[in-house]
C-alpha cells in the first residue's frame, strides 16, 4: 500500500514526508501480510507455521521433513476418523491422504472392509499413514484389505520415450504417469516454493501425485 497516494498532491514533491509514508506503507505491508498469515494459521487447509501444533494435539508425530500439504491431509484424516466408524468415513480418510477417489467394499460375513484405490494408481507413497489412520478407526474385529490399480502397456504406450526416461520402473508400473507439467499443476506456487531444483525436475514430488 502506498500511503502517499491517500494524502493530497501537494506532499508528493515533499522528500521529507515520502520517506516517512514508505516507511509506514512498509509496516502497514507487514501487518496486513501477518494478520492473513495468522488466519491462515487457524484453520487446517491453510495452516503451516502451526501444523505441529495440530499434530500434536491430535497425537500425531510431527514430521517436517515431509511437505505442509502432505502434514494437512494426514491431520484432517485424523480428524475425519475422529467419528463413529462407516464405510464413508473410511473412505473419506483414504480420499483426504490421497485427493483421489476410493471405493469401500464391505463384507460384514468375512469381517472384512476392501480398500480399493480407483482413482490412482500404483501403492499410494503415504501407505503407511494411510493404513495407520484408518485401523486405527476400525473396530478391532475387522479386516481392513487393500487393493490397487497399476497400468497397462496401454496406459504407457500414451508416453513418449523421452517423457518415461524421467520414470523408474517402478513409477511407470504403479505410478501417476503425467507429464512434468500436469504434475506441477497440482501444486501452488508456494508449495513449489518449498521444493528443490532437483525435486522439481525429476523423481517424487513430496505428496506422492
Amino acid at each position: 500500500m502506498e500511503l502517499i497516494k491517500l494524502l493530497p498532491d501537494y506532499y508528493s514533491e515533499n522528500e521529507t514526508m515520502k520517506t516517512l509514508q514508505s516507511i509506514l506503507s512498509d509496516q502497514v505491508d507487514s501487518l496486513n501480510t501477518g494478520m492473513y498469515k495468522t488466519i491462515d494459521n487457524c484453520f487446517v487447509g491453510s495452516a503451516s507455521d502451526t501444523l505441529t501444533r495440530f499434530e500434536q494435539l491430535l497425537e500425531l508425530i510431527p514430521d517436517s521433513s515431509k511437505s505442509d500439504r502432505y502434514r494437512r491431509e494426514r491431520i484432517k484424516a485424523k480428524i475425519s476418523g475422529a467419528g463413529t466408524t462407516t464405510a464413508s468415513l473410511i473412505q473419506n480418510i483414504a480420499e483426504s491422504f490421497t485427493s483421489a477417489a476410493v471405493d469401500i467394499v464391505e463384507n460384514f460375513p468375512s469381517y472384512t472392509i476392501t480398500v480399493r484405490f480407483t482413482g490412482t494408481s500404483g501403492i499410494p507413497g503415504n501407505m503407511s499413514d494411510i493404513k495407520q489412520t484408518i485401523e486405527e478407526a476400525v473396530p478391532a474385529h475387522l479386516k481392513v484389505l487393500y487393493e490397487y490399480i497399476f497400468n497397462t502397456y496401454g496406459a504407457v504406450g500414451t508416453f513418449s520415450h523421452a517423457e518415461l526416461a524421467a520414470y523408474t520402473h517402478e513409477r511407470i508400473r504403479g505410478g501417476h504417469l503425467k507429464n512434468r507439467i500436469q504434475e506441477l499443476q497440482a501444486y501452488q506456487h508456494a508449495e513449489l516454493a518449498q521444493l528443490t531444483h532437483n525435486e522439481l525436475s525429476k523423481g517424487e514430488l513430496p505428496n506422492g501425485n
